[in-house]
C-alpha cells in the first residue's frame, strides 16, 4: 500500500506538470499524498522534511541561480549572446546548418548563459539557418536540445551549469572534475546529435519535406548593433578563466585555495544547514565570484544597449526575480523527491538501485537511479540532487573502496543526469517547444531517438573508464 501511494502520487505530479500546473504548488500537495501511506504524520512532513529540503537546496544553489540569471539575463540584452552565435552560424553556413546550430548552442551554454536564455537567443538564428538549408522546422528543437542539454552542461569540465556544481557538493570535487570522460562524453554527444538529425534531415528532403511554412517570432530590433563577436566573447570566457583560477581543479601548489578553516567561527552558531567542510562548498563560491565579475563587465560591454531597452537597473532587477521562481521550481521538485525516498514504501526500490554493480562498483547503480529520479521529476538538476541525497554518500564510500576517483564518479552521474530527463511533462522540453512554435506531435518523435542515445552515453563512459583508466 505505501508504494502504491508513493507511485499515485508520483503519477499525479507528473500529470498535473504535463497539463501546466507550477511544480511550487503541486509538489508539496503531492508529497503530502504520498505520506498518507506511511506512519508518519503528514504535517511534521510537510513542515519538517519538505520544507527543510527546499530551504537546503535553495541555500546551496540559489546565489547560482541568482547571479546566473543577471549574466545571462546582460548578455541576452546587450546583444552579445546573438552576436557570438551569429559569427559561429555565419562561419559554419548553410551547408552545416545542423553543427552550426550544436555549436553555437553549446558555446553559450558553456559560457555560462542560462539554458533557456540560450533557447530564446537560438531559435531566431536556427531556423534562419535552418531555413536557408531547406532542412524541416520539426528538426530544429531536437538540434536545440542536443546543443543545449547535453555536452555543454553536464559533459565538459568546467562547465558553469548548475548539473556539473551539484556533484561537487555532496563529493568535495570541482566542476572541472573527469576531465577525460568529460571530453569523451562530449564528442558521443556532438556526433550523435550531428549525426541522427543530418541523418533524418536527409531522408526527410529526400521524401519532399522541406523546411515548411511557419510563422516566425521576430526579433527585437534595436537601433544599436550588437557588439563586436570578439568583444562579446570577451565575458564568456571570464566566467571560464576566473573559474579555473578560483577552484585550482588541479590542485596547483602555487595556485588559489580556499581557507579551509573558514567555517569554523560559525561552528559555534549551530547552524542546521552549514556545510560539513568548505570542499563541498567551494565550487559555489567560485562560480558565483565569476558570474559577478563577469556580469560586471557584460554590463559595461552593453551600456548603450541597456540604455534603449530597459535600462540597466530594471534589466538586473528582473533577471534576479526571475531567478527565484527558477530556484523555487527545482527546489520544490527536490524537496518531493526527498519525501518520497524517505518513505518505507521506497526502501525496496532503493535496495534494489544500491545493489546493482555489473562489475562497475557504484557506478551502473549511480547511472540507473539518477537516470530514474530525473525521469520522474523531468528536471536533471532536481533528478540528479535527489539521487545523490539518497544514496551520494554509499556510492561515494563504495567508490572509494573500489579504487574509483570521486572525480570519475562526478563526471559520470553528472552525465547520466541528461539520459532520460526529455519525459514529455518536462518543462525545458515544454518551454523549448514553446518558443519553436511546434507541438509533441510534430518535434517529439526525433527527441525520444536521441533520448535513447543519450541514455546510453553514461554507459559508454564507464567502459571508456574501465577499459582506458582514465577519469
Amino acid at each position: 500500500m505505501d508504494t502504491a501511494i508513493i507511485l499515485i502520487a508520483l503519477i499525479g505530479l507528473m500529470y498535473m506538470a504535463y497539463r501546466g500546473a507550477s511544480v511550487i504548488l503541486v509538489a508539496p500537495l503531492f508529497a503530502v499524498v504520498a505520506a498518507l501511506g506511511s506512519e508518519h504524520a503528514v504535517l511534521p512532513i510537510f513542515s519538517e522534511l519538505y520544507m527543510t529540503k527546499a530551504a537546503e537546496y535553495v541555500k546551496n544553489y540559489y546565489p547560482i541561480f541568482l547571479f546566473g540569471a543577471v549574466f545571462a539575463r546582460l548578455m541576452e540584452k546587450g546583444g552579445m549572446a546573438a552576436s557570438v552565435a551569429g559569427k559561429i552560424i555565419e562561419i559554419l553556413g548553410e551547408k552545416r546548418a545542423v553543427l552550426a546550430v550544436l555549436l553555437g548552442c553549446g558555446a553559450l551554454t558553456y559560457g555560462g548563459l542560462s539554458v533557456f536564455v540560450v533557447a530564446f537567443v537560438m531559435y531566431p538564428f536556427g531556423a534562419v539557418v535552418f531555413k536557408q538549408a531547406d532542412i524541416p522546422k520539426r528538426l530544429l528543437p531536437a538540434a536545440l536540445w542536443m546543443g543545449i542539454f547535453s555536452f555543454a552542461m553536464v559533459a565538459l569540465p568546467g562547465t558553469p551549469q548548475i548539473q556539473n556544481i551539484i556533484p561537487s557538493s555532496y563529493f568535495g570535487t570541482s566542476t572541472w572534475s573527469g576531465v577525460g570522460i568529460g571530453l569523451f562524453a562530449s564528442l558521443v554527444f556532438l556526433l550523435m546529435g550531428w549525426g541522427w538529425i543530418s541523418f533524418r534531415a536527409k531522408r526527410l528532403k529526400a521524401a519532399g519535406e522541406g523546411y515548411g511554412r511557419h510563422i516566425e517570432f521576430g526579433q527585437r530590433r534595436h537601433k544599436l548593433p550588437n557588439p563586436n563577436w570578439k568583444v562579446s566573447c570577451v565575458p564568456l570566457l571570464m566566467v571560464i578563466v576566473l573559474n579555473v583560477i578560483l577552484s585550482n581543479p588541479f590542485g596547483w601548489e602555487w595556485g588559489f585555495h580556499w581557507d579551509q578553516n573558514s567555517l569554523e567561527s560559525l561552528g559555534g552558531l549551530k547552524l542546521s544547514l552549514l556545510a560539513q567542510s568548505v570542499a563541498k562548498i567551494s565550487a559555489g563560491w567560485s562560480i558565483s565570484i565569476s558570474l559577478i565579475l563577469s556580469s560586471i563587465v557584460a554590463a559595461f560591454i552593453a551600456r548603450r544597449h541597456l540604455r534603449l531597452q530597459d535600462g540597466m537597473l530594471p534589466t538586473i532587477n528582473g533577471s534576479a526575480v526571475s531567478s527565484c521562481s527558477a530556484v523555487l521550481n527545482v527546489a520544490s521538485g527536490y524537496a518531493f523527491g526527498c519525501v518520497v525516498v524517505s518513505l518505507g514504501g521506497f526502501a525496496v526500490i532503493k535496495d534494489f538501485l544500491l545493489n546493482l554493480d555489473f562489475g562497475g562498483g557504484p557506478l551502473f547503480s549511480a547511472v540507473l537511479t539518477t537516470n530514474v529520479m530525473c525521469g520522474i521529476t523531468g528536471s536533471a538538476s532536481s533528478g540528479l540532487t535527489i539521487a545523490l541525497s539518497m544514496l551520494g554518500e554509499q556510492w561515494a564510500q563504495m567508490a572509494t573502496a573500489a579504487g574509483i576517483p570521486l572525480e570519475a564518479l562526478h563526471r559520470i552521474v553528472a552525465v547520466a543526469s541528461i539520459g532520460i530527463d526529455p519525459v514529455p511533462h518536462a518543462g525545458a522540453l515544454v518551454t523549448l517547444l514553446a518558443i519553436c512554435g511546434l507541438s509533441h506531435k510534430e518535434s517529439y518523435a526525433d527527441i525520444i531517438v536521441l533520448m535513447g542515445m543519450k541514455f546510453l552515453v553514461p554507459f559508454l563512459c564507464i567502459l571508456f573508464y574501465m577499459i582506458t583508466g582514465i577519469a
